[in-house]
């Protein structure tokens, strides 16, 4: 057991980050299990979820976890598992209003000027002071 103060707490700090990545690992194994058990768009998401969770607390590899990602995916489609569309729920979720259809077509097309540079002043060459002349 550590006895400087330091120590003791960064112990404690390692056993919690410990059970934390250890639940966290299991989650993602019981979720994979379940959707090669049974495989659905629910399961499949669930899945990908527990993977992005783990590359969000630093637990696993971005590159680590799209791989793991990809064989689902094959998976997924060697299944026939239909994926649920994204852009549905985008169209969903924004709806367009009177206000800013209104304002749209409204906007004018202006030409822009050509940008001109100022010319730089220049500044005069700093004087050296003058040598002194040696006679030979």
């Amino acid at each position: 057991m550590p006895i400087i103060k330091s120590a003791i707490k960064r112990a404690k700090q390692t056993t919690k980050r410990r059970q934390r990545n250890v639940a966290i690992k299991q989650d993602i194994k019981s979720a994979a299990k379940a959707f090669i058990a049974k495989p659905t768009a629910v399961t499949l998401a669930t899945a990908q979820s527990e993977l992005d969770t783990a590359v969000k607390k630093g637990l696993l590899k971005k590159n680590t976890v799209a791989r793991r990602k990809s064989q689902l995916h094959a998976i997924a489609k060697s299944a026939g598992v239909k994926l649920a569309a994204k852009t549905a729920k985008k169209a969903v979720a924004k709806p367009v209003t009177k206000t800013s259809a209104a304002k749209s077509p409204a906007k004018k097309i202006v030409a822009k000027k050509p940008v001109t540079k100022k010319s730089a002043v220049k500044k005069a060459p700093a004087k050296k002071p003058a040598a002194k002349k040696t006679t030979k």
